[in-house]
């Protein structure tokens, strides 16, 4: 083996050099999320996939000639992810990581005859991990998109009006809050019964995911019109659709990765929608105001 690191190139040698770091790395990763899941048999995947990519790393060095330690910057990063999104959101960005390390695979297949058996080794974790992922948090998807875009559409709505009616943010704020948390009780306790009519033996659950997601929307919401002056309502409502764009755009991202559907159509919709709703507010705001006569 050392004979045939002598005979590699400057470039395959760099190549060898990166998938080593990446294993150890990833086998480093892994073994985290191991304390992360509950379900044992997940446990028992992971901790295999851990050791495979252990014993990868310790065939590159071989032809490295040295140990390497795991990039502790990118454990942590992907640690700190896991605790925010959910390990299965990281596993699948781990997957797209290792798409990347198999085109480098396919580079090596002429000049390292184990390059062919990692990169089948690779393929079958992927195959591995998609079978394994039950992430309980995903299973009440439905519930969270319930939530966040009914706060969406019908809170952007409602500050978009409420801000050229009232012109002045903090009656806009103390509006908003009244509105979106008395939205945020009853839509909860509508999912509540409509899971349970359904017999559904986890709709507490379900109404919590609802709840939680709708009051993160509405306390992201309101916040320009508690932070910007009184009559700088302008001002705030542009940061809110700013931060309305935001919340879609990260929540869409993080349901697409998990539960591999298209990002783009799936964004480009709740935008258009949020958005459209806002400015058709904003107009009736300003017919009301208009009409009725009223100055505040």
């Amino acid at each position: 083996m050392t004979e045939v690191g002598k005979t590699l190139s400057e470039k395959t040698l760099r190549i060898i050099n990166k998938l080593q770091q990446n294993e150890v790395t990833e086998r480093a990763i892994y073994l985290n999320l191991v304390k992360r899941v509950k379900k044992e048999s997940e446990k028992v995947t992971l901790q295999r996939i851990a050791d495979e990519e252990g014993k990868h790393a310790e065939i590159w060095s071989n032809y490295t000639h040295h140990k390497l330690k795991p990039q502790w910057f990118k454990v942590w990063f992907y640690t700190i992810l896991s605790f925010i999104f959910g390990y299965t959101f990281t596993i699948k960005i781990m997957e797209n990581g290792e798409k990347v390390a198999q085109s480098e695979y396919s580079k090596l297949m002429t000049e390292v005859p184990e390059a062919e058996a990692i990169l089948q080794e690779e393929e079958e974790h992927e195959q591995a991990l998609i079978a394994m992922l039950d992430e309980e948090r995903l299973q009440y998807v439905g519930s969270m998109v319930l939530g966040l875009n009914d706060a969406l559409v019908e809170l952007t709505g409602t500050l978009a009006g409420l801000s050229f009616a009232l012109q002045n943010n903090k009656i806009v704020a103390l509006s908003g809050l009244i509105t979106g948390i008395s939205a945020t009780l009853s839509m909860a306790s509508s999912e509540y019964l409509a899971a349970r009519s359904e017999e559904n033996q986890n709709a507490l659950k379900s109404a919590l995911y609802t709840g939680i997601m709708y009051i993160f929307a509405v306390v992201f919401m309101v916040l320009p019109y508690l932070l910007f002056p009184s009559d700088q309502y302008v001002h705030a409502l542009i940061t809110m659709l700013a931060i309305v764009v935001i919340i879609i755009f990260v929540f869409t991202y993080y349901i697409s990765v998990a539960k591999d559907l298209s990002f783009k159509k799936r964004f480009s919709e709740m935008a258009l929608i949020s958005l459209s709703v806002a400015a058709l507010s904003f107009l009736v705001g300003f017919l009301v105001k208009r009409f009725l006569g009223i100055d505040l």
